[in-house]
């Protein structure tokens, strides 16, 4: 009888399976983009809550509008946005160098600890514009807790004297503020009634002579028609009614004093008003009196050269 010799077959593990060599992790192009941008993660989250919850406000406002409802929602959201940290903490003020600083800030500060969506912007500018000294003020958020109020200033042209005080205007005859008892601004200086009306006017004129206008240093608004301009060393130009007479009468005036030059020489007095011709006035001079009889005084009596 053979044997027959049985062979078992014992179960082989298997070769544990290669390794891929790990490759390294690459960053997206997204998060390259963010870690480029100075801001945090943190921060952009913030900046991304407050964006939906300004826009959360801004939907529940329109729809209580549209509905009839009281804006409690949209005060409620507003309200969680101050919570989640979007409060006004800090105001800056900007570009103010003529008029008090202090006055824009007791208005913008009124704003602070307040939610940022619930800062009325243009409300904010219609107050802050009340001022004459202010032309515009650009008011912006910047996040998550800071208002920033850009001021634009009106420039002053002239000091307008009408009768009760002096006030510096801007080029418009807008009214800025008062000038100081005993204060020279070293502006242009106006008199007459409704004369801070006419300052655009007035500058066009000067502007037809710009050889006089440094000289010109006060222009009275006579009669509601017409102007007299004082040059600095003294002499009055009276100029005819009307922007096209005045023009030539200033023009031509300028044109005699660069050929003979009129200012300076003792004439106090050049009435332009007819465009025929020129007249002119000198100071009076005193006559010599007659010797006094006995106890009665001297007398010094004026007479007009013309």
């Amino acid at each position: 009888m053979s044997k027959t010799t049985i062979k078992r077959k014992t179960a082989g593990r298997k070769a544990p399976a290669k390794r891929r060599p790990s490759r390294a992790r690459q960053t997206s192009l997204l998060n390259r983009l963010l870690a480029r941008l100075p801001f945090t993660e943190a921060q952009l989250q913030r900046a991304g809550t407050f964006s939906v919850l300004a826009l959360l406000v801004a939907a529940a406002l329109g729809l209580a509008q549209f509905f009839g409802i009281p804006a409690m929602a949209g005060q409620q959201l507003a309200l969680a946005a101050g919570k989640a940290g979007f409060e006004v903490k800090k105001v800056e003020v900007r570009n103010v160098d003529k008029m008090n600083e202090l006055a824009v800030y007791e208005i913008v500060l009124a704003e602070k600890d307040r939610s940022m969506a619930m800062v009325d912007i243009a409300a904010l500018r219609e107050e802050l514009t009340q001022f004459g000294w202010i032309a515009d003020a650009r008011i912006s958020r910047q996040l998550p807790d800071t208002l920033i109020v850009d001021i634009v200033e009106r420039e002053p042209r002239a000091a307008w004297d009408n009768g009760k005080e002096v006030v510096l205007i801007d080029a418009h005859g807008v009214k800025l503020e008062k000038v100081k008892a005993g204060e020279d601004p070293g502006l242009l200086r106006l008199k007459g009634a409704r004369a801070n009306k006419k300052v655009e006017d007035l500058v066009g004129l000067l502007d037809k002579a710009p050889a006089l206008t440094p000289l010109v240093t006060e222009a009275e608004w006579i009669g509601n028609r017409r102007w007299n301009l004082t040059f600095n060393s003294g002499e009055v130009l009276a100029l005819p009614e009307g922007k096209d007479l005045s023009a030539a009468a200033l023009v031509n005036f300028a044109r005699m004093d660069g050929v003979n030059r009129m200012l300076g020489k003792g004439v106090t007095y050049f009435d332009m008003r007819d465009p025929e011709r020129a007249y002119l006035r000198k100071p009076k001079k005193p006559v010599q009196p007659a010797a006094p009889k006995s106890d009665e005084p001297a007398q010094t009596a004026m007479a007009d050269t013309e």
